[in-house]
Order: structure tokens, then sequence, then C-alpha cells
């Protein structure tokens, strides 16, 4: 008989994020236990439906959720799942097995049966001392730079920050956490081969260095709209989640719902009162489902204990950026160093936003440039900071 952690394995592939009828499957019967329910149940319908004991309603949608199961069974071989995932460098992580996340204990629509993962990280003490930081795609300059900024904040603080990788607020949630230094968890709707959307991919790849890439959907799986909206239950497992620009039908809304549904923390980024892309975040204040944030550090105070107020949003003796675009230009360059366009693409920066900010990274001694490659200046060979001030002044 398959043992709990291959079985739980294989339901990744077998059952869709958020099934409810397989949630309640493998809680009755245990993960081997359901899967050999289902490879069963295909040759002696009797034998299947006298196994279970529940009321008949329960039993009748059980019964044909296994017309969706049975046909994914071929391609749920542990062995085989583990392998594709090697091919591209990830591991697995079944449900019960040490490391796995606590905070997501109690998701809506269910536990995943296993997490699928690129990176190092320790998921249990990432996931439980985390941020999540989500918005719209489409999201304006405004957006992004308050995105970084509670970003950085809190991972100066030591908090990872959870969001779905994707363009606009997402992508600027993951710069801000790199250019600090800290952990962050990309948490895809698709396989992790895939890195999803392709114009992220090189970001990506950097949150898999500093954190980790993870989906409950094994390597193969495709994104699609259902699996962006159960992912999102994922990311409002952490311990506070902030929403920065939303519309009023936006994706991030169903993250902070899921988050209200966990008795987590929502706080919501106000913008102009003639924003569509603010008009979601206003109506969660409105509706009593979000705190106002008022200032970035705002967003520790919801993931703080009670009582224990953020500290200032200048980590003491941490890089001292002029902007919101150099912190993300710094946090982009790499240990070995770049060239200008490949801190620029790493960054999200348009060429102007990126010549602006390596300028203020340079005359502010956090950067320096040498035949082409620009590389980031060691804490003890920075000059003091009257002294970046006056050169930073006579570059202007």
């Amino acid at each position: 008989m398959t043992g709990e952690a291959d079985a739980a394995v294989a339901w990744s592939a077998i059952a869709e994020p958020g099934d409810v009828q397989a949630a309640w499957l493998v809680a009755m019967l245990g993960h081997a236990g359901a899967l050999a329910w289902v490879t069963h149940a295909r040759d002696d319908r009797g034998a299947a439906l006298a196994a279970l004991t529940a009321e008949p309603w329960r039993i009748e949608k059980v019964m044909a959720a296994h017309g969706r199961w049975a046909p994914r069974l071929v391609g749920s071989r542990p062995e085989a799942l583990r392998e594709r995932a090697a091919r591209v460098g990830a591991r697995v992580l079944a449900r019960g097995e040490p490391g796995w996340p606590s905070a997501l204990a109690g998701v809506p629509l269910g536990e995943p049966h296993a997490l699928w993962i690129r990176g190092d990280v320790d998921l249990d003490a990432a996931w439980g001392g985390s941020i999540a930081i989500v918005g719209a795609r489409a999201a304006t300059a405004y957006g992004e730079h308050i995105a970084a900024e509670i970003a950085a904040i809190a991972a100066d603080r030591g908090f990872a920050v959870i969001s779905g990788g994707a363009f606009g607020i997402d992508a600027a949630a993951h710069r801000g956490a790199l250019a600090a230094g800290g952990e962050t968890l990309a948490v895809l709707a698709g396989g992790v081969d895939h890195l999803y959307p392709a114009g992220n991919s090189m970001l990506l790849a950097r949150v898999i260095d500093a954190g980790a890439v993870v989906s409950e959907v094994p390597p193969g799986f495709a994104p699609h709209r259902s699996r962006f909206l159960t992912r999102n239950r994922l990311i409002a497992a952490a311990r506070a989640t902030v929403v920065v620009e939303a519309g009023v039908r936006s994706g991030a809304l169903s993250t902070a719902r899921h988050a209200g549904e966990m008795a987590r923390p929502v706080g919501a980024v106000p913008g102009p009162l003639t924003s569509a892309s603010s008009a979601g975040c206003h109506r969660l204040v409105r509706d009593g489902e979000a705190t106002l944030l008022a200032r970035p550090a705002d967003a520790l105070e919801l993931a703080l204990p009670i009582g224990q107020e953020a500290e200032p949003e200048v980590a003491p003796g941490g890089p001292d950026f002029g902007s919101a675009h150099e912190r993300q230009a710094y946090g982009a360059i790499p240990p070995r160093g770049a060239p200008a366009d490949a801190v620029g693409l790493a960054a999200g920066l348009a060429p102007k936003e990126l010549a602006a900010a390596l300028r203020g990274l340079r005359g502010r001694g956090l950067a320096r440039v040498s035949r082409g490659i620009w590389t980031r200046v060691a804490e003890g060979d920075r000059p003091d900071k009257k002294d970046n001030l006056l050169q930073t002044r006579s570059e202007s």
C-alpha cells in the first residue's frame, strides 16, 4: 500500500486545488486510504459505497467526484512526479511531513495535499512569520512605490514577504523584499517548472535564490483562472495581508477575504477617491474588512503581537536610499556585478528611472561602476553619510 507522503503527492495531481470533496475523503480515510478508494472504486462501486459513512448527499457528491479523479490516476505516480520536479531543481513537501507550514492549517477549501518548492527556505518559519502584499497587475507608479516600501520595511524587521509573482504590485513587493536582503515567497497558480508570467522569470529566479517559489500543483500543470483564485487562500495564510491597489473586481480582494475567514488582519492602502485602481481598497475599509494604513510602517503593526510597536521605517545601519527606484536597483545588482541594462531588466525600471537610480546609488556610496559593470559597495567601504550627501549634491 502507498505510504501517506507518497499518497499526498499523488493527490496533488489527482484533485484540483480547493476540491472540497477530495478534502473530505482524505479527512475520512487519510491520503493513502483515499487513494486506494479511488483506485478500487472503478472496479467495485458497491464496495466503494459501503466504505463511506456519511449523509447520502455527501456520498453522492464524492461518487460524482470520482469521475473527475479516476482519469488522473495514470499521471499521479509519485516517483514520476518527483523526477519531473528534480529536473528543474524542485522538491516536494507532503502535508504532515517535517517542515510543513503550520500557518496553512485551517485555510479555506482545505490545506494543500503537497507543496512543490524551488528554493531552500524553511517554509514553516517563513510562512509563520510573513506579511502578504497583494494588488493589481496594472498598478500605478504610486502603488508600486508603496508596495516596495512596505515589503522592504517588513523584510528589514525579519518578516518574509509573500505574494503571487505577477506583474504590478506582486512584483514590486518581491523586489522590495529582495532589495532589503529579506526572504520572499512567490506562490504560483501553475507548476514551479514554468515561472509565470514569463516576463517576470528573471525576478522569480531571484526569488528562488532568496526564498522560494511554491505551488500546490505539480510541475507540468498550467496556470488558469480557477487555480489563481484558489491559490490566493495560501497567500492569505500569512500573519497579515496588505492590499495596496485593487479595483472592485480584483483577485486581490479574494485574498483579503480569505484572510478575514481565517481571522488574519487585513490592511488596505488608500489612494485618490477618483482612482479606479484603489476603489477595492476603499471598499474593504468602508465595509470594515480592512484597516486603513496611514503609512507603510503601519503594515507591520498588523502582524506584530498586540502592544509591540513597529520599528522606524529605515533600519538602523541599513542602506540610506533616496528613492524606491534606488532600492529596486540596489536589490537587482547581483553579488558579482552586472551591466546597467541587466540591472534595469531585473529591477523592472525604465532607462531614465534606472539612470537616476544608479546615479543616486553611486552618489550615496552604495554602488560603483567599473568598465561598465555595476557592483554594490561593501558596508565597510562606504563613505560617511555626510560625504555621500556632498557627493550627491555635486553630481546634481
